[in-house]
């Protein structure tokens, strides 16, 4: 993968090639970014042009024996570690799923992973069996050099096992470069977060979001306007909403909303229960959908239109529904959607969830204005 294919981030990837270029490479590195800012995608760019033969200043290129392997992955010196199931599960047992998944979608997120391994509704994690699989791969000589790289992908998927590569952190072998790449630092062990030098990854703009949902995908100009406004700066959750951008999301919101707001019981619980036959992907893009309903309440209700990317009916709805979301409940219903969306992704019963919310949301519409 080459700098040009990961969105934005021109000023990271300016600073990756000035370090390389002045012989400043860290040997441990920690790509912090949010869900869908890409992330992995930089990092594995970063390995290439690290191992390209014949690298530009802007970025490899593309095209000698070292570049060609990393377009497939499967440059002998390029080694991967990801969430997996399983007490002694080793990332080479799903090395051609993976290769697959990240090729057709360098943006992937971990639930899609997992459900892409068939362990959508398990606990994933970086087993003891894998860190020390990690020591062995890395303690071999280079195949072709310049460099190994170990690209770990989820670190916060390791559990006190993490401790075991301490030592190959802090004095890794010759020519040694172990890329982490995370979406929550603050779940990362301590004593692996100091031992790394930080590549802090910005948020996507909605501007970049839809300038690569038409230049890529030939998305029509209001369903790529629609869907970069929704996904909130996450290219993952853009590219997942394409395959859903006819489902009846307004439809569904609006009478979930229109049952809260009236408190009406039995309303609500046959809505949980449609929303509740939905799977997971699509139930986190409708409670997505909602944050962006919401936040396009706030901008109406201050007359930025200017900035109300969305459909026809999307603005119909968000005029009449804006008088229900006021700066003192908004940003208590970010935090409820917010955090019905961290449980789902995490597993929780979906239903339990969306009556929770629901509860939650009824309370929330009794806040006035003033």
């Amino acid at each position: 993968m080459q700098f040009k294919e990961v969105v934005g981030q021109q000023v990271i990837k300016k600073n990756l090639i000035q370090g390389v270029k002045s012989g400043r490479i860290s040997h441990a590195q920690l790509f912090c970014g949010m869900e869908g800012v890409g992330s992995l995608a930089l990092a594995v760019a970063y390995a290439q042009y690290l191992n390209c033969e014949n690298p530009s200043d802007e970025d490899s290129c593309g095209v000698c024996n070292a570049c060609n392997k990393y377009q497939k992955l499967i440059h002998p010196d390029l080694h991967f570690s990801y969430p997996t199931i399983g007490a002694n599960m080793l990332s080479a047992n799903f090395i051609d799923e993976w290769r697959t998944v990240f090729m057709a979608n360098p943006y992937i997120n971990a639930s899609q992973w997992l459900q892409h391994i068939g362990t959508e509704n398990k606990q994933g994690n970086i087993t003891a069996a894998e860190t020390h699989e990690i020591i062995r791969k890395l303690s071999l000589k280079m195949f072709e050099g310049p460099y190994k790289v170990l690209i770990m992908w989820m670190p916060e998927f390791l559990g006190k096992e993490g401790n075991v590569l301490l030592k190959l952190i802090e004095e890794p072998t010759d020519n040694t470069i172990l890329l982490l790449v995370t979406e929550d630092r603050d779940k990362i062990l301590s004593t692996i977060q100091s031992r790394t030098q930080i590549v802090q990854l910005n948020m996507l703009s909605e501007e970049e979001i839809y300038e690569v949902l038409q230049s890529k995908y030939n998305l029509p100009e209001e369903q790529a306007a629609t869907i970069s406004k929704i996904s909130d700066g996450n290219l993952s959750a853009a590219i997942a909403l394409m395959g859903e951008v006819d489902n009846n999301f307004h439809e569904i919101f609006r009478d979930w909303m229109l049952a809260c707001v009236k408190n009406q019981m039995g309303d609500v619980l046959m809505k949980v229960e449609e929303m509740n036959s939905l799977g997971r992907m699509q139930l986190k893009n409708l409670l997505s959908y909602g944050l962006y309903v919401m936040r396009a309440c706030i901008l109406y209700n201050h007359g930025v239109y200017d900035r109300l990317i969305a459909n026809s009916s999307d603005k119909d709805f968000i005029s009449k529904f804006s008088r229900f979301i006021n700066p003192k409940n908004v940003h208590g219903f970010a935090q409820e959607f917010s955090d019905a969306i961290f449980h789902i992704e995490r597993n929780a019963n979906p239903k339990i969830t969306l009556l929770n919310l629901s509860l939650q949301v009824e309370k929330l519409f009794k806040i006035q204005a003033s």
